[in-house]
């Protein structure tokens, strides 16, 4: 056995070593789910190939490209929402804002794949512009996507969609870009855990030149409230 601990600890009197393959695969979730955060949670709206519309959030997700936009999806398993990507091809990745937290937890409800969960959980069904499933009009944000490509990892299958079509709404929208704070998201943390965003500030990135003119490291100096990256 190469970890410190045989299973995991109440407090830890030393650095805990692990061997995801020692413990059982429930603590490993927990562990990379504590670790792994805040993450950002895909509320996905998709139509089964009867047509019965289906809405589950996913905290396995990113953007993973930018020219043409791609996101990512990670399923434990194959769940509904998988098998009606395969079946129609489209889905919707509408963002969950702090407005919309209870409603995005009601949504992850496992219901029958036979259910229509609009209807369930109240949301409004809104007619989407490229894609046959509708967004979730209480969504400040949706991103219209079809299927790219899926692949298998240990117990998880990764979905690959093109963004073919944004909608913003003008309430998060300041200086030409979304804003974080107006926008508000959603922080998935561990277990029932979620967070909204805190502290935010500017840090450039360094340039090759910079660093070799001054001929050493130079701590850079945080500014401003809203970050700006180039294309993250």
């Amino acid at each position: 056995m190469t970890s410190s601990h045989a299973r995991p600890p109440e407090s830890l009197d030393r650095p805990l070593e692990y061997e995801p393959s020692e413990w059982p695969a429930q603590e490993t979730y927990h562990l990379l789910t504590g670790l792994v955060i805040p993450r950002p949670i895909a509320w996905i709206s998709s139509l089964s190939e009867d047509g019965v519309r289906n809405i589950a959030p996913h905290s396995f997700f990113n953007a993973v490209a930018a020219d043409p936009p791609h996101v990512m999806v990670s399923s434990t398993g194959v769940k509904d929402t998988v098998r009606n990507i395969r079946a129609t091809g489209e889905f919707v990745l509408n963002i969950v804002t702090m407005d919309v937290l209870e409603d995005m937890v009601f949504t992850s409800t496992d219901f029958p794949a036979d259910e229509d969960e609009f209807d369930w959980s109240g949301l409004t069904a809104v007619p989407s512009a490229k894609v046959a499933p509708p967004r979730i009009g209480q969504a400040k944000a949706h991103m219209e996507c079809v299927f790219v490509d899926e692949t298998t990892l240990g117990d998880a299958t990764l979905v690959f969609g093109r963004v073919v079509h944004m909608h913003i709404d003008p309430g998060m929208w300041r200086n030409g870009r979304v804003d974080p704070t107006l926008l508000d998201p959603v922080c998935r943390l561990s277990g029932s855990g979620y967070a909204r965003l805190g502290e935010r500030f500017r840090l450039e990135m360094p340039k090759w030149s910079d660093v070799a003119g001054a001929g050493r490291r130079r701590r850079p100096t945080r500014s401003g409230p809203t970050p700006r990256s180039r294309r993250d």
